[in-house]
């Protein structure tokens, strides 16, 4: 007798509470990814977030080290904060086109347009004016990157006070990295050559970026400085004590750097800051600064000597026998008004310094600078610019390019210190920070000009300050 049996088929097994099937899973995570693409490409709410974050990414990938030896006279240096900030323009660019295809209106405050449009077209004439146009499109490359696709990438990607406090944080965030990597060095003696040792902090830059760290631990200070700031106003005690022991102890490496532009340029900006926000704040924490200077310097002998004789080098610059840099950095802005002279309308053309230094240098210029230690050995790096940000787009640019240039660092500070003023006394914590960064830049920029892994910084730093004095109301 055979028995019939009918096939009943198996349920699919339960998963366990609060897990969905693997397949389910992954299905969802698809749909989801699929999602974010639509919204960034349509202008949905992965499209308010995506930008902020990433710039906030392009700010820790600053950090990254760039490797050994490298060859500073090739015409183009690319990393990878550099790619990124590619990404970040591209993402805000799909982001504009699909508000216009929205018919939205006003992306783009009309004053913030016209002096980042002014930066384009001069370092466009003077290319195209260039004694190399092949030579200087490089250059103009890198002009139209740092001073106007990146800062108003920054500019467009910033949309409430949350964006504005994430990309200050990350500021702060990468200036702990590097000035903890600093100051090993300087304990360690494997920093950058200096004074006979290898004890400059110069974080994970290397000895032919010496400037870099300084850089980023200036801006990650002023940030600090802003956020502890906002939160003492906030009364969000935890947070301002947080925020205030990192800018007391960033002004560690930040000595330890040597790097007295960088120490000039910081003063500046912490005064102001402090100006806008409180002026007791400000005496009290001058007089903490100078009893922290006493007991580190005077009492641990951190820094020592080597810090009482950089600073000691800042009042010699004007006596008879200054040091060998600043003599040659004077040399050098000597060079640029020559060249200047000789090509007063639209310059030389970008990138073109090198090229017509030797020309009408001083005969005791150096013919470079002495670097070695942090992981490099020794090298001398030529002198490939003049040291000054202004002398240099004077020179290469003639004065289409530093008027162009000038009216938009001035017109973006005007604007936005403006704009902090309007309430009357207590600025908030964020605007000061954003007007302390960029009076930073401006000061930087009498002793140092762009170059180097840092750079895009600079980017960030001018989209911050634009979108202080051009943002939405309410933003700050």
């Amino acid at each position: 007798m055979t028995l019939l049996t009918t096939a009943v088929p198996r349920p699919d097994p339960v998963p366990p509470p609060g897990r969905a099937p693997l397949r389910i899973r992954a299905d969802r995570a698809g749909r989801a990814l699929a999602d974010t693409v639509g919204q960034l490409l349509t202008g949905g709410p992965a499209a308010d977030r995506a930008p902020a974050v990433l710039a906030a990414a392009t700010v820790l990938l600053v950090c990254l080290p760039t490797g050994g030896d490298r060859d500073v006279t090739a015409a183009v240096h690319v990393t990878t904060a550099d790619v990124v900030s590619v990404g970040l323009v591209g993402v805000c660019g799909l982001r504009v086109v699909a508000a216009l295809r929205r018919g939205a209106t006003g992306l783009l405050p009309v004053r913030a347009a016209l002096l980042f449009a002014g930066v384009l077209l001069a370092a466009a004439v003077a290319t195209a004016a260039s004694q190399d146009p092949a030579q200087s499109l490089s250059g103009f490359v890198r002009i139209v990157q740092v001073f106007v696709l990146v800062p108003l990438a920054v500019l467009l990607s910033l949309r409430q006070r949350r964006d504005l406090r994430l990309l200050l944080g990350t500021l702060v965030a990468a200036a702990v990295v590097e000035g903890s990597v600093g100051v090993e060095q300087y304990l360690t003696g494997t920093g950058a050559s200096y004074d006979g040792g290898t004890v400059r902090a110069v974080g994970t830059f290397g000895a032919q970026d010496i400037m870099a760290m300084s850089a980023v631990v200036s801006y990650g200070l002023i940030a600090a400085l802003g956020l502890a700031l906002e939160a003492r106003a906030a009364r969000r005690r935890r947070a301002a004590a947080g925020y205030g022991l990192a800018a007391l102890l960033l002004v560690v490496p930040l000595a330890l750097s040597f790097s007295r532009g960088s120490w000039i340029a910081t003063g500046c900006a912490v005064t102001l800051a402090l100006l806008l926000t409180d002026v007791r704040l400000l005496l009290r924490g001058a007089v903490f600064a100078l009893a922290a200077a006493v007991v580190l310097v005077g009492g641990l002998g951190l820094g020592g000597d080597s810090v009482v004789a950089r600073l000691g080098s800042i009042a010699s610059v004007t006596g008879g026998a200054p040091d060998h840099s600043v003599s040659d950095r004077y040399d050098l802005w000597a060079t640029a008004g020559a060249i200047w002279r000789q090509h007063p309308a639209t310059g030389i053309g970008p990138k073109e310094f090198p090229q017509f230094r030797d020309a009408h240098a001083p005969l005791r210029l150096s013919s470079g600078s002495d670097t070695a230690g942090a992981g490099a050995g020794y090298s001398r790096e030529p002198l490939l610019s003049p040291h000054n940000m202004y002398l240099l787009v004077l020179s290469e640019q003639g004065l289409i390019g530093l008027t162009a240039f000038g009216a938009l660092l001035l017109g973006v500070f005007l604007t936005l210190l403006l704009r902090l003023r309007r309430p009357g006394p207590g600025t908030n914590g964020l605007g000061a920070a954003l007007l302390g960064l960029l009076v930073w830049q401006l000061v930087d920029f009498v002793y140092a000009d762009i170059g180097g892994p840092a750079t895009v910084l600079v980017s960030f730093v001018l989209g911050l300050a634009a979108f202080g004095a051009f943002g939405a109301a309410g933003t700050l």
